[in-house]
């Protein structure tokens, strides 16, 4: 990201009087109109006149062999290539044999924190954050996660943009909660002081029975700014449906997202390299990751 663009988030999202502004109901229903039009706009078959320039400015024409659809020219709109389909064996799970193990959930940049005080202090630094406002105010879904380990991962635009299952269980519920359109940019979220990014944007929940422990999972899609929508794939989020890890959940329709797991306490021990990378003291950073790159593991 250029100079001036973190200038302009900074000035943006740092401050009280720009955290008042960014909630004024015109700013919030101004994001929310520009997101939606993008969104139409990306729709348009006049949109696939972007994709080339898209490819170039991200250099993505060499990974484009592990589409399912790999000829660019063949999708009939820009979200249509936004959000392409990888092969499944382009992105294998590690250790598929073992079943404690967790994985990432995209191609990302990664942050996973044991408990969500580390979360807050070293990365969440949005004015508010709690589980219970993550969940939509849902206080006993909350309290099950009391404890727990949240892991962050951040799709920048460039990115493949689909979401895949980070364990193997069934789904049990899932519900979507109406919000923002703010960026998930790390410049708006690591601001001390500014306004909670992950609990005011919209997003989908769905709670995941882990099969190796019965345990509650949360796999949480945040949508951002400019993402036109958030849309599971196959039916996988009716409850009862049961996904295998690596599975393909869904997809983002253009513009950088997020998407949250959270774990019960003690049910993941998150790799220790992945930890010290997202709690270094002075500059906690993120992991490049891909879908199915181990995480942690537990939940025996």
């Amino acid at each position: 990201m250029s100079l001036y663009v973190r200038l302009g988030m900074h000035l943006l999202y740092y401050g009280t009087y720009q955290e008042d502004f960014l909630q004024w109901p015109s700013t919030v229903k101004h994001l929310k109109e520009q997101s939606e039009k993008m969104g139409r706009e990306y729709d348009d078959p006049k949109s696939k006149e972007h994709i080339k320039p898209f490819m170039a400015t991200f250099g993505l024409q060499s990974s484009m062999f592990e589409m399912v659809e790999p000829d660019s020219d063949k999708y009939s709109t820009f979200n249509e290539f936004f959000g392409r389909e990888i092969r499944r064996d382009a992105r294998p799970i590690d250790e598929p044999d073992n079943d404690l193990v967790t994985s990432s959930p995209a191609d990302c940049r990664l942050t996973c924190f044991p408990t969500i005080d580390l979360a807050t202090r070293y990365w969440i630094k949005g004015f508010g954050f709690t589980i219970e406002k993550l969940l939509g105010g849902k206080l006993e879904l909350a309290q099950q996660f009391d404890g727990g380990s949240i892991v962050i991962a951040r799709l920048a635009p460039q990115d493949y943009h689909r979401w895949h299952a980070p364990v193997s269980g069934t789904v049990m519920e899932t519900f979507d909660i109406p919000g923002a359109y703010y960026t998930v940019n790390p410049q708006a979220i690591n601001e001390p002081g500014t306004l909670d990014v992950y609990c005011e944007n919209r997003r989908s929940v769905m709670l995941v029975e882990r099969t190796c422990s019965k345990s509650t999972i949360a796999v949480i899609a945040v949508g951002a700014m400019l993402v036109g929508s958030i849309k599971y794939v196959g039916g996988c989020e009716k409850a009862g449906t049961q996904i295998s890890r690596g599975q393909c959940l869904g997809a983002f329709y253009y513009g950088g997202s997020t998407v949250l797991m959270l774990y019960p306490k003690g049910e993941v021990a998150l790799d220790e390299d992945l930890v010290k990378r997202s709690t270094t003291e002075k500059y906690p950073c993120e992991t490049i990751m891909k879908v199915g790159w181990r995480v942690g593991s537990g939940g025996n």
